[in-house]
């Protein structure tokens, strides 16, 4: 039947689709002009090549409440529309995935020294994935809340159905991600940030009579999070060693299950790294039962004298120097003897204060479409964390094992837990000893991987989860290791196994 004959027979039918197609294409459209309005074309200080395609702006997640989260969107370098959506989420709580993630570790723009410039990162992981960053909880970075009293109930239920209501309206403003493969990932605190994000939307696809889908496929985080303790050692704890530090980073979580395992996994690795003296670590073994929510007067002072011992080391990577920005000694910030060095093949201590420098710029914030005014606040100074949402931080999730245990049971994702063996803050050892709680069945036994014909770290498969470790990393790790670590997200993303023969 030709076109002619098949409109006079089933002229009905014919309207019907041609409204229907039209509204689809008007629709379409409207979504294109909203999200090409985020678009970034004028990024100071942006090289000109490679060109990259990216978008930032604001995504309402409460309406009644004006809060905002703010976003940074990267298209895949190549093929976007065939590669995955992933989410990267940094922790704290209360520091900034624009500012960590984005900035200085797999971002594909980073921040050169001193805020002057921005850098092609070879080693960004938008070359596995369509990368989307957002600044979360409301507070942290540019996102932002109208109503001053959600800043004082901040927790994790909180952030996660924030980050929910998020990654829904920001689909629907980028639909042409909507059936796209999901991935989360990030580190530190965002420990616990992913597993709960991941079971609200685990819990929610099964009821798409009343939630959006999210085509959510698995998760990778770096390590579960160092407990909240209550009384002296915290504040000593995170204040003097973290927010007086100018790499203000904090991750701690959960007062119980991890509680234990992290704070034993955290002594064990300060004696075997020759941070503290024998003497002190048994002391601390006598006097610490790190299965209590509060340490004794005892056990808190033992934890301190570990504490002092790593002042003038870098904690979250125990051999690598630490940042002198502030330093009284002859060495100032204007011939500051790293600042030669940069994240390829060498590590800068002080890559925060830059990312500050670089994001307090008018022009930058302006290229961003940041919105620095709200009605609590007329002048906004970004910051890589913000000190006040660590201090009122609500800690509610006691442990994200029972999580790993129903996702895992769940048997439709891929999780993966990653380590850099040389993080004191949150141990590989720590680490270990919360996945063997897990009682999980064994797959592969532990073993080395490879990469650039050299041990790139081990790895340990369970039903249902994977765990590597990545030789010589830090906390941060695509900071440390870009090139293992784009190994790492490849494997992960692509099911293609990381190479355990040379």
């Amino acid at each position: 039947m030709n076109f002619f004959l098949f409109v006079l027979k089933f002229p009905c039918l014919f309207l019907l689709t041609t409204i229907t197609s039209s509204l689809f294409i008007k629709a379409s459209q409207i979504n294109a002009e909203t999200y090409e309005s985020d678009r970034i074309t004028d990024l100071p200080e942006q090289p000109s090549t490679p060109s990259i395609s990216h978008f930032s702006g604001y995504i309402t997640v409460n309406e009644d409440h004006g809060r905002a989260l703010f976003y940074w969107f990267f298209e895949a370098q190549s093929q976007p529309s065939n590669k995955p959506l992933l989410l990267w989420l940094n922790g704290g709580p209360g520091c900034s995935s624009i500012g960590y993630g984005a900035a200085v570790e797999i971002g594909p723009l980073l921040v050169d020294k001193n805020g002057e410039r921005l850098l092609f990162n070879p080693y960004s992981w938008n070359q596995e994935a369509n990368l989307l960053f957002v600044e979360s909880p409301v507070g942290v970075g540019f996102s932002y809340t109208n109503t001053t009293s959600d800043l004082t109930i901040l927790e994790d239920h909180f952030v996660a159905e924030d980050t929910y209501n998020f990654l829904v309206n920001w689909l629907q403003k980028f639909p042409q991600y909507n059936s796209r493969d999901f991935f989360i990932a990030g580190e530190s605190y965002a420990g616990h940030y992913i597993p709960q994000l991941a079971e609200l939307i685990f819990d929610r696809n099964k009821d798409r009579n009343r939630y959006s889908f999210i085509n959510l496929k698995g998760f990778i985080v770096s390590k579960f999070s160092l407990p909240k303790k209550e009384g002296k050692i915290m504040d000593i704890i995170n204040f003097r060693f973290v927010f007086e530090n100018v790499q203000d980073r904090l991750d701690y979580g959960n007062p119980e299950t991890e509680n234990y395992y992290d704070s034993k996994g955290l002594l064990q690795f300060a004696w075997s790294h020759a941070v503290i003296s024998d003497e002190q670590y048994e002391k601390a073994k006598q006097v610490c039962d790190f299965k209590q929510s509060i340490w004794s007067n005892e056990c808190n002072q033992a934890m301190n004298e570990l504490y002092n011992d790593y002042s003038e080391i870098d904690i979250y990577n125990v051999y690598a120097p630490a940042c002198r920005l502030n330093t009284t000694s002859s060495v100032t910030s204007h011939d500051y003897r790293f600042k030669k060095m940069r994240i390829f093949g060498g590590y800068d201590p002080c890559y925060s204060s830059y990312a500050e420098e670089y994001f307090n710029r008018v022009d930058v914030q302006s290229s961003l479409h940041t919105n620095t005014k709200t009605e609590n606040n007329s002048n906004t100074s970004w910051k890589v964390c913000n000190a006040s949402i660590l201090r009122t931080y609500n800690f509610s999730v006691f442990s994200v094992l029972p999580i790993y245990t129903k996702l895992i049971k769940g048997g439709d994702l891929k999780i993966w837990i990653y380590s850099g063996d040389a993080d004191g803050r949150i141990p590989v050892m720590g680490t270990r000893y919360c996945i063997e709680a897990l009682e999980l069945p064994l797959k592969s036994t532990w073993k080395p991987w490879y990469h650039n014909d050299q041990v790139g770290g081990r790895i340990v498969e369970y039903e249902g989860l994977t765990y590597v470790t990545i030789r010589g990393a830090g906390h941060l790790v695509p900071l440390n290791k870009p090139t293992e670590a784009l190994s790492l997200i490849h494997s992960f993303l692509t099911g293609e196994h990381l190479p355990t023969t040379r």
